[in-house]
């Protein structure tokens, strides 16, 4: 995990939805606890203020900060995608998102960018220049911002024979890569005193939602019904919830004691 992927949890976990900012000694006093240096966190802090996620304020001699519009939209996707869309999709209509594309070899770091952009969006590669994820998606958005709305044709469509639906998931997506990350997942949080290196339940919760977000963010949440019987994103799933129930009760707290914020309009 960087440094950036654990603050923006613990933003989200502790300035999200609250008209506050957060003294920067206090994110220091937290991140020690997972082993991140107190430059690590300044850089941090500098480079998500450079890039408009966070806002300085001072109060005396100190350094507070507070969430930008972007970065709570960030946030809200980051708990859309682990509160409300869950592991599994079981909603899906039969239909497809098609986005085929063709940018010439001059054109490569744009080229890139979109594929990075669907990546994050829950696509995959078919073929060359043509990219599907399962259901509707809203992409005009994101096209539009990378400038390329002359270059990309968007639709939707079923397949129909002789492809089958369970072909193409498993051609465009790494389910096997899918299910190892939840397998991973599984042992690394599923014993009976997770990660006790760490030295308190602050610590578990920020590296718990830190790499629960991280995981979902990776699934492109494929229908259940194309999936292999026992896919383990079920399992990991009950597991997460029921530790960052757990520890919401014993780390907020510790959080209570550490944290110094102030409040901002």
């Amino acid at each position: 995990m960087t440094p950036q992927s654990l603050m923006l949890n613990f933003l989200g976990l502790y300035v999200f939805g609250r008209d506050i900012a957060v003294y920067s000694g206090s994110v220091i006093d937290v991140f020690a606890r997972v082993d991140v240096s107190e430059e690590a966190v300044r850089s941090t802090l500098a480079r998500m203020t450079t890039r408009g996620l966070l806002t300085k304020h001072r109060n005396g001699r100190k350094v507070y900060f507070g969430l930008t519009p972007r970065a709570s939209d960030v946030l809200q996707d980051g708990e859309r995608r682990i509160w409300q869309t869950g592991a599994l999709n079981n909603d899906w209509d039969g239909t497809w998102t098609l986005i085929g594309f063709s940018l010439p070899e001059s054109r490569r770091s744009e080229r890139h960018d979109l594929r990075s952009q669907l990546l994050w969006a829950g696509f995959g590669p078919v073929q060359n220049g043509l990219w599907i994820a399962p259901g509707s998606r809203e992409v005009a958005g994101m096209i539009e911002d990378l400038g390329l709305t002359q270059h990309v044709t968007v639709f939707t469509a079923q397949h129909a024979k002789p492809t089958e639906a369970a072909d193409l998931a498993h051609r465009a997506f790494d389910t096997a890569a899918i299910a190892a990350r939840y397998q991973d997942f599984l042992a690394r949080w599923g014993g009976p005193a997770p990660l006790k290196a760490l030295p308190d339940d602050l610590a578990r919760q920020l590296v718990l939602h830190s790499d629960w977000l991280e995981l979902v963010r990776q699934d492109p949440h494929l229908p259940a019904e194309l999936l292999d019987a026992g896919w383990p994103a079920i399992e990991a799933e009950q597991l997460f919830q029921s530790l960052a129930r757990q520890y919401a009760e014993t780390a907020t707290p510790l959080a209570d004691a550490t944290i110094e914020s102030i409040t901002i309009a």
